[in-house]
């Protein structure tokens, strides 16, 4: 049996989260005022806190809770990144909020909740496990997407997300229970043992539910429908993280299950994730072109993006992993950069969306327009910035096992989507300038540069950074 000492060092970060959120909630009802004052910065010492327990604690990898539950390097790895998007989203949209008058003490700690259950989710070695994290993560983001209760966008996306992603738990439980019937377990390791060799249909059809529920999280084809109008309706702040840390879980816990749980048909799942692969980075290059609001335009850059991380995970290949680790690091900085910037498109107190508010935004804001270039340049892959990098690897990946046709599809899709990046760059630098942006927050501000700065970095020393994604990846085979 393992001792109690080591099992609570290696949930250090889960614990701190939970223990952190029950803390702020009686805080806040204690103090029973609107406006959360101090919450934020408390929630956001929390998720530093959690970070600092990862980065400093246990470096081995440990099964816990009779297998349903893991401490590994691969895990920590992503957990790290989805606490940066949580804690990054708080610090850059409290402003947003305030100015809206929607700064209610409930929002920092509906963060934390669901920032624990994508921890947990990262975690997850069992069908059970997988699906409590999933249902933690899910309930509180329902709420957070319709949480301008005033707005009726908002209200919208709120109920879209939860009607949409009922659906979808609904599919993953399905096909958690045809897996488990076929198996006889719920644990990913079982799974592997039982399944090995030829499946049968009702593993397959398992596996196609399973995929499908995981798909919707990450946003992918072909069920992506909820992403355009909650990015769209949710509050700017609500988007980012969107954007970000929730995405990240979903792509962990789909690369640890299929890695983990279906190593011996592997051939069935990699039809099924090439599948998903090319009709997100088509969808995601060629709907993003005819976009004129900047957060739906992202909502299909999202889209796109994963479709291209998914790339990797068909290689099925360490090398394959870790370029898909990579990717998600560099989406991660590329995404809440660029949120910055939309957060910062502010005209006369009021936030604005368009891509035609940012005319001229060279002559206007030149900081702005410089770091925005920064990641527009980034996201299309333009070489030598991090973002090229990041298709790089998992091109590369792709080629070593052989998948030429999807390698050769995710380039031509690449080539189609910088057109809508470069748009964003020419109406900044040579169309009439627009009435001028506010000027931006200071954290905003200090987020849009130092993520700026992160992309030219990691393309001019990159060395530590792919130690870190290669060992992770190598902790999963």
């Amino acid at each position: 049996m393992t001792p109690l000492s080591v099992v609570l060092a290696h949930t250090l970060p889960e614990l701190i989260l939970a223990v952190g959120a029950l803390l702020l909630l009686l805080l806040g009802a204690i103090r029973g005022k609107d406006s959360d004052g101090p919450m934020t910065e408390l929630a956001v010492g929390v998720l530093g806190l959690a970070i600092l327990s990862i980065v400093l604690g246990h470096k081995t990898a440990l099964n816990l809770f009779d297998g349903s539950f893991i401490d590994d390097p691969f895990g920590r790895f992503m957990k790290v990144l989805v606490l940066i998007g949580s804690l990054v989203s708080l610090i850059m949209g409290q402003s947003y909020l305030a100015r809206e008058k929607i700064d209610k003490f409930e929002y920092p700690i509906l963060i934390v909740l669901s920032t624990l259950g994508m921890l947990m989710l990262i975690s997850a070695t069992g069908l059970i496990a997988l699906y409590l994290g999933l249902e933690l993560m899910s309930l509180a983001l329902y709420v957070i997407a319709a949480f301008h209760r005033d707005n009726v966008r908002a209200s919208e996306a709120g109920l879209k997300y939860f009607v949409l992603g009922a659906l979808s738990s609904g599919m993953l439980l399905y096909g958690a229970s045809l897996i488990y019937g076929f198996a006889g377990t719920v644990n990913f390791t079982g799974i592997a043992s039982a399944l090995h060799g030829e499946a049968s249909l009702g593993v397959i059809f398992g596996l196609v539910f399973l995929t499908a529920g995981l798909a919707f999280k990450m946003s992918t084809v072909p069920f992506h429908m909820w992403t355009p109008d909650v990015y769209e309706g949710a509050p700017t702040p609500v988007t980012a993280f969107f954007a970000s840390a929730p995405k990240l879980a979903a792509v962990a816990v789909t690369i640890r299950i299929m890695i983990t749980a279906f190593p011996g048909i592997h051939t069935q799942w990699q039809q099924i994730i090439v599948f998903i692969s090319i009709l997100s980075m088509a969808l995601g290059s060629f709907a993003a072109i005819g976009q004129t609001n900047i957060k739906r335009l992202m909502a299909y850059s999202s889209i796109g993006h994963m479709g291209f991380a998914l790339v990797g995970l068909a290689a099925n290949s360490p090398a394959g992993v870790q370029g898909v680790l990579a990717y998600m690091a560099i989406y991660l900085v590329m995404t809440l950069g660029t949120f910055a910037a939309i957060l910062s498109m502010r005209i006369d107190g009021v936030y604005v969306e368009q891509i035609s508010d940012l005319a001229g935004l060279a002559r206007t804001r030149p900081a702005i327009a410089f770091f925005l270039a920064i990641m527009m340049f980034s996201l299309a892959g333009i070489p030598p910035l991090a973002g090229f990098f990041a298709k790089w690897y998992v091109f590369n990946a792709a080629i070593q096992a052989h998948l030429y046709p999807l390698a050769i599809i995710g380039v031509l899709m690449s080539t189609v989507a910088a057109y809508y990046y470069l748009r964003i760059v020419k109406v900044m630098y040579f169309d009439e300038p627009a009435p001028a942006f506010d000027r931006p927050s200071p954290t905003v501000a200090a987020v849009l540069a130092v993520t700026s700065l992160l992309i030219l970095f990691l393309c001019v020393y990159p060395g530590a950074f792919v130690e870190a994604t290669t060992v992770a990846a190598k902790s999963l085979f």
